[in-house]
């Protein structure tokens, strides 16, 4: 076949496609404006944060790669190999996750527009994306997000095979739908295959294929992590053990307060003892699924039940672990659920303006403008929270910046290691940190001689945060102070003394 009969296949292959999109252009502007939302507020000024090096160092040819511990996966660092191939810098890792997660929005809700209409899957993009912990994490280089937008396409493909036929599409993008989950949040991908095959077991939705797609989605995505549980960790028993240990005790834990309190940050509340925000941030957090369990009454009155149920069972599934088995909370935890709660929430908004179209009465009139009035007050209370959290962001990154320049300037580069609480900053200044690929200990217990044998070959500090005392593992270590930055006023560094 000759190239111009190639491209002419892709380009009628494409025109439909764009054709669509033109005639009905809601789901790509909600995508263009989550994107902008992202490049204008959440990217600028943003170099990585503590989890974001762990798992960006684990690509960057330019750093030392970070302990990688139990719980997490390796799909996560596959969001940032294609950036990693040519530079570190933090700006443009964040517009090209800016611009991923933006497709990925569309993608996944594009999938919904023959289930429950394009206007619908739209208005539900747009809720999703209009929370602050949405836009946030769209360019950071975190898990939780990826799998709110496959678990999405997942189960609007598993509607779409059991109401359409099990055609190869289909089965193939729910395959990758449940895969691409269970790769960068192993748990997760679990918990959301679930309740789609308890759905095979429904008589008017038994389907083998069905079953086998969502199976063979979840092996491929479990794959790395069972191989690299026997690598590294001695087997699957092992890895769940140590992942136990590092959650603090996998068990029974009611963490549904804990959930509400973080809900408009702190972004990791570990432990959570801060106290319940005010009533104007977190209302839309009980709201959403109250509103999505009427939007599954109203759903199978008007006989279109199995579209409203299954996301709110997979948001049940997805959340489960995070609100009753961990001791701790933090808002990206529960992205996956907001996704899947917004489909029910939209249908039930877009019926209700239906509602009032047909027949316009002063109650409906009115409950429909209070409905306006209560969403767009959302709107306004998300994009506060959003400016806070990005301050915040933005402060923190700025005193590892800081610390990693006041290292350099005592003479810490690479190759180089900083001990502590430093994962961060060692990153930042290009160095190992004291949690490294060949350390299976936290910082807390970092193997004080480990530190010690490596400042024979090579620069070495150990990272005193202010307050803290002298590393009883370095007796006649020499104290520096950092500075440079009111950011890291009284941080200081032990160094080992000149020889």
């Amino acid at each position: 076949m000759t190239l111009a009969g190639t491209a002419a296949i892709r380009t009628s292959t494409a025109a439909p496609a764009v054709a669509r999109v033109r005639r009905d252009p809601r789901l790509a502007i909600v995508a263009a404006l989550y994107t902008a939302a992202q490049l204008i507020l959440a990217a600028p000024g943003r170099s990585l944060a503590w989890d974001e090096s762990i798992y960006f160092s684990q690509v960057d040819p330019r750093s030392p790669a970070a302990f990688f511990s139990a719980p997490r996966s390796r799909g996560v660092t596959l969001l940032g190999a294609p950036v990693a191939a040519f530079t570190s810098d933090p700006l443009v890792l964040r517009t090209f996750l800016a611009v991923l997660s933006g497709l990925a929005l569309f993608g996944a809700f594009a999938v919904w527009h023959r289930i429950i209409g394009r206007g619908t899957s739209a208005l539900a993009a747009l809720l999703f994306a209009g929370l602050w912990v949405t836009v946030e994490y769209g360019s950071q280089m975190m898990p939780n997000l990826w799998v709110a937008f496959g678990a999405v396409a997942a189960t609007g493909f598993f509607l779409r095979a059991v109401r359409e036929g099990p055609r190869r599409g289909h089965l193939v993008g729910l395959a990758v739908a449940v895969g691409w989950p269970t790769l960068v949040r192993a748990p997760d991908g679990v918990w959301l295959a679930l309740p789609l095959l308890a759905g095979v077991l429904v008589r008017a939705w038994r389907d083998w294929r069905i079953a086998a797609a969502i199976a063979a989605g979840l092996a491929a995505g479990m794959a790395e992590w069972i191989a690299e549980a026997y690598a590294r960790f001695g087997g699957i028993t092992e890895r769940l053990a140590d992942s136990d240990a590092i959650e603090g005790g996998l068990g029974f834990s009611w963490n549904v307060g804990n959930a509400l309190r973080s809900a408009d940050g702190p972004l990791l509340c570990r432990p959570c003892d801060v106290g319940y925000p005010a009533v104007s941030h977190i209302a839309w957090w009980p709201a959403l699924p109250l509103l999505a369990v009427v939007g599954i009454v109203v759903a199978a009155r008007a006989g279109r039940l199995a579209p409203a149920l299954l996301p709110v069972l997979c948001a049940v599934s997805l959340s489960a672990s995070y609100l009753f088995l961990i001791p701790y909370a933090a808002p990206r935890f529960l992205l996956p659920a907001y996704a899947l709660l917004a489909l029910p929430v939209a249908a039930l908004l877009t019926a209700g303006a239906r509602a009032v179209r047909t027949s316009p009465t002063p109650l409906r009139i009115t409950a429909a403008v209070l409905a306006g009035a209560l969403l767009a007050g959302h709107w306004y209370v998300q994009a506060q929270i959003l400016h806070r959290q990005i301050g915040s962001a933005r402060r923190n990154v700025g005193e590892y910046r800081a610390l990693a320049d006041a290292l350099r300037r005592i003479g810490i580069r690479p190759p180089c290691l900083v001990a502590g609480d430093s994962q961060p900053i060692a990153y930042d200044a290009g160095c190992a940190s004291s949690i490294n690929s060949n350390l299976r200990s936290d910082a807390s217990q970092a193997s004080g001689p480990v530190v010690v044998r490596a400042a024979e070959h090579r620069a070495v500090a150990i990272l005193v945060a202010p307050g803290g005392g002298a590393p009883s593992y370095a007796p006649g270590w020499q104290r520096r102070e950092l500075t440079g930055s009111p950011l890291i006023t009284g941080w200081s560094a032990y160094v080992p003394p000149k020889r």
